[in-house]
């Protein structure tokens, strides 16, 4: 099976943002499991130690001048899924992903679509669909020109009132 994320990502030219609203995903996911029970990644380390393939990804999609953004928004108190998530996180900057959050009480008055996603070059946005426990359970890609819009404006909106990771602190 094919990842339409990875897919997306290799076609990109100029862009790839990626908008993210939940509290939690995949709560069995073996990385979170092995962080919940004390597995750290260290910034010192080999790389190779670092999550990957998605780290390679990264890495080869910036140095084509793709410029990818991330954008988290997150209920305070994090959740630990949250704070696992921005432990996890110093990987996808060095790699060249730019990376934010931002505060659910921050982004109340944003209209944001219903659920997260990738948008690739302004062109095409991947919706993914999760079941309540946080498993992906569908994707959707869509390329109406109002669709486009709304992410667009929404992205921006969110990316404008962020913090960048380096100076995030989760609020415990």
């Amino acid at each position: 099976m094919t990842n339409p994320v990875l897919e997306g990502l290799a076609k990109a030219q100029r862009s790839a943002v990626h908008l993210e609203m939940r509290d939690a995903y995949q709560p069995y996911d073996p990385e979170f499991v092995a962080w919940r029970n004390g597995k750290r990644l260290d910034p010192a380390a080999d790389r190779s130690t670092w999550w990957r393939p998605f780290l390679d990804v990264v890495t080869r999609t910036t140095a084509r001048g793709v410029v990818m953004r991330r954008a988290r928004i997150v209920s305070e108190p994090v959740t630990d899924y949250i704070q696992y998530e921005y432990d996890v996180t110093f990987p996808n900057v060095v790699a060249g992903e730019l990376v934010r959050w931002l505060p659910r009480r921050r982004a109340a008055d944003i209209p944001l679509p219903g659920t997260d996603l990738w948008m690739f070059d302004s062109e095409s946005v991947l919706f993914t669909y999760f079941s309540g426990a946080g498993d992906v359970v569908d994707r959707e890609w869509r390329t109406e020109p109002e669709v486009i819009q709304l992410v667009t404006q929404a992205f921006e909106l969110v990316w404008q009132r962020a913090t960048p990771h380096e100076r995030y602190k989760p609020v415990q």
